[in-house]
């Protein structure tokens, strides 16, 4: 959440990098325990005052952004293992859909 993840499309906190959030997250945790002035951090880092004020200016992101990043495991599943399997493309819609982009390439790369 602190720093970001561009392959979930999650921006991050400006400032934050991975030493930073690292550092802090070791020392307190979780985001909500950060103390909101940096003269109260128990570690030393360079640029404090900075990290702090634009972690207090965007804590309603970062809170965002934790929870977008956080695996849900409470989500009831109505399928099981075996029926997330992948059984293969569906023939018709497949080439439908190759015909469609234009490209019946394709037809040929994915298993069926």
């Amino acid at each position: 959440a602190l720093v970001g993840d561009a392959a979930d499309g999650i921006p991050g906190i400006p400032r934050w990098g991975a030493r930073s959030a690292s550092a802090m997250l070791s020392e307190y945790g979780h985001i909500e325990h950060i103390p909101g002035d940096s003269a109260k951090w128990s570690i030393s880092l360079r640029g404090a005052p900075a990290l702090s004020d634009s972690l207090n200016t965007h804590q309603r992101e970062a809170a965002l952004y934790r929870q977008l990043a956080t695996l849900r495991t409470d989500v009831p599943l109505q399928e099981g293992l075996d029926g997330l399997e992948w059984q293969g493309a569906l023939g018709e819609e497949l080439e439908e859909m190759c015909r469609t982009l234009g490209d019946l390439g394709l037809l040929g790369r994915v298993p069926r």
